[in-house]
């Protein structure tokens, strides 16, 4: 698998560093020394897939010039969801992959199935109220993270209609935390996911590269996970 790699930061470098482990080989690097042309010139040659972990502002420009030369992406970087329409129509138009997730750890993503089924729960019950609380690193520049939000919408999809508080912290070098509460008259209920080590959402996002070569439409994270050959409803 060759590997078109756009950013070339910490989770950029990271990538970088695992690729050999998953059989794949970095064709080539765009980071913000390359210039806006860097994609179309191809100078990089034949590539299976790019990764893209850049900026959001990056990714607007990045997506039109991949599917113009039919490169599926991985779409890493969050804070762009505004132009989520806008770039899904680009890629039906031309036929490429795109599998866009706002966090790539096995371990979130089955979070959130787990918070989902608990609001679909507490959403019977007036009396609860939730919050969404998340810290990072104090270079994460979208707050609350696209993460967060994520849960949000999952926890409003699954029923649960009252308002749910979110906040963020951002200091020194703490790589995630999301916590989901559920708060009633006499008790607490928390949940609460912890990223150790940032590799966990590179190694994420390489397994994500591999499952997307060769496919077409607009994926979601839990359409890896389901093993589906065709964008599901969660995409």
């Amino acid at each position: 698998m060759r590997i078109l790699l756009l950013g070339h930061g910490r989770m950029g470098q990271l990538v970088e560093s695992l690729a050999a482990s998953y059989d794949a080989t970095i064709a080539g690097v765009i980071d913000e020394n390359s210039g806006d042309r860097a994609i179309a010139d191809g100078a990089f040659g034949d590539v299976d897939v790019a990764i893209d972990f850049t900026l959001a502002q990056a990714v607007r420009r990045n997506l039109p010039q991949l599917a113009a030369r039919k490169i599926n992406v991985v779409i890493g970087t969050t804070g762009w969801q505004a132009e989520e329409a806008s770039l899904r129509a680009i890629a039906e138009q031309t036929g490429i992959g795109v599998l866009a997730a706002s966090n790539f750890s096995l371990g979130m993503n089955i979070f959130q199935l787990a918070v989902e089924e608990a609001s679909r729960n507490f959403a019977k019950h007036a009396e609860f109220g939730a919050w969404i609380h998340e810290a990072h690193h104090i270079m994460k520049k979208d707050a609350p993270s696209g993460t967060a939000l994520t849960i949000k919408q999952g926890m409003e999809g699954a029923g649960f209609a009252r308002p749910i508080d979110v906040s963020s912290t951002r200091a020194g070098s703490i790589p995630g935390t999301h916590t989901v509460g559920f708060d009633g008259p006499s008790e607490t209920i928390e949940l609460t996911h912890t990223v150790r080590d940032r590799a966990v959402f590179a190694r994420g996002a390489l397994v994500a590269a591999k499952w997307l070569v060769g496919k077409q439409g607009w994926f979601s994270i839990r359409d890896l996970l389901a093993g589906s050959r065709e964008p599901g409803a969660g995409s």
